[in-house]
Order: C-alpha cells, then sequence, then structure tokens
C-alpha cells in the first residue's frame, strides 16, 4: 500500500446550481482519500467567453492515490455532474483541477503538477491558500499571489452545507472540527 500523498484539488462550476454541485462534488472527493481541509467560496469573474460567474473553492485531500489515479477519478466525477468539455475556457457544471501535491512532481500529457498556470490565476491560488499545509512552497504562493490582480475574485458568505475547515485542524476530520472555524480570506 502506498503512503498518503496530500493533494489541493480546486473546484469550480458556472452553470446549475453552483453551491449543490460543489456540495456534491466535495461528498464524491471524499471517497477518494481522507477531506483534511476545506477552504472558503469565492465568486469570481469567467475567463474565456461570455458567461455567468463561477464559484471556486479547494480541498486538501489526503489519498493514497497516484496523481494520474486522482485525475482519472476527478474527471469521473466531473461527467457525473454533467461536465461537457465543448470549448477552452468556456462555461462548465463543475470543473476538478489538480492543483499541487506533496508528492513529487508530475509531467505527463495529461497531468501537470503543480498545475502549470496555478500561479497566474488568484481564483485558485486563494482558495488554495486557504487550505495549504505549512510547507516550502507556501511562501512562494503567497507571494505570488500578491502580485496578482485580485479584482473580480470575491469571498462569500458560507452556508450551512459549506463551511470552511481550516489546515490547523489536521488531527480531525472534517466532520468534528468546529463549525465555526473559518480561514483567513
Amino acid at each position: 500500500m502506498r503512503s498518503p500523498v496530500l493533494f489541493v484539488v480546486g473546484l469550480g462550476t458556472n452553470l446549475g446550481d453552483r453551491w449543490s454541485t460543489l456540495r456534491s462534488a466535495r461528498t464524491a472527493l471524499r471517497q477518494l482519500g481522507r477531506l483534511v481541509a476545506s477552504s472558503a467560496i469565492y465568486e469570481t469573474a469567467p475567463i474565456g467567453p461570455a458567461q455567468p460567474d463561477y464559484l471556486n473553492a479547494a480541498v486538501l485531500l489526503e489519498s493514497t492515490l497516484s496523481a494520474p489515479e486522482l485525475l482519472e477519478n476527478a474527471l469521473r466525477i466531473e461527467r457525473q455532474h454533467g461536465r461537457e468539455r465543448r470549448e477552452r475556457w468556456g462555461p462548465r457544471t463543475l470543473d476538478l483541477d489538480l492543483l499541487w501535491s506533496d508528492g513529487p512532481a508530475v509531467e505527463l500529457p495529461q497531468l501537470t503538477l503543480p498545475h502549470p498556470r496555478v500561479l497566474e490565476r488568484a481564483f485558485a491560488l486563494m482558495p488554495l491558500l486557504d487550505v495549504f499545509p505549512a510547507h516550502p512552497d507556501k511562501a512562494l504562493f503567497e507571494a505570488q499571489l500578491l502580485r496578482l490582480d485580485r479584482v473580480g475574485v470575491r469571498s462569500v458568505a458560507a452556508t450551512p452545507e459549506w463551511h470552511p475547515v481550516a489546515v490547523d485542524s489536521l488531527g480531525q476530520s472534517p466532520e468534528e472540527a468546529p463549525a465555526e472555524r473559518s480561514v483567513a480570506n
């Protein structure tokens, strides 16, 4: 059996019931490992063609799956949520991106870890930093976020069904962590 690895998975949706989709996707991701932390939710302006705003979040997942196996399962979860890949940067019911891992870097045709554009996207970095563990890469991500334009990225209120779970709750499952815990935005 492989040793567990930490992954930051970005979640995004701009079609249908966005809140319900995020909750459902997070539940599905729990089947792939231990959910360690959940970010705040951010509403963000889209990149690409005219389309509705996105809700974006991130989770920190501890899993014994390899990065390619996790990607395969993430793509399956997207399809289960009606994801159709029709146009680059087009609207989507669900987008799951592997953003970072504390395992080895990955360079495959279908997957690059860390995500090749994570440092260019405030809508990915802000939730990533909400869940990011103590790690040398954190300073790089924080410094890069200071350089990025964050206009169009707004933190939205948590709901009873989605409340952030901070990384300092690492000894507890998110269900055991205090409901009033939130992360700094």
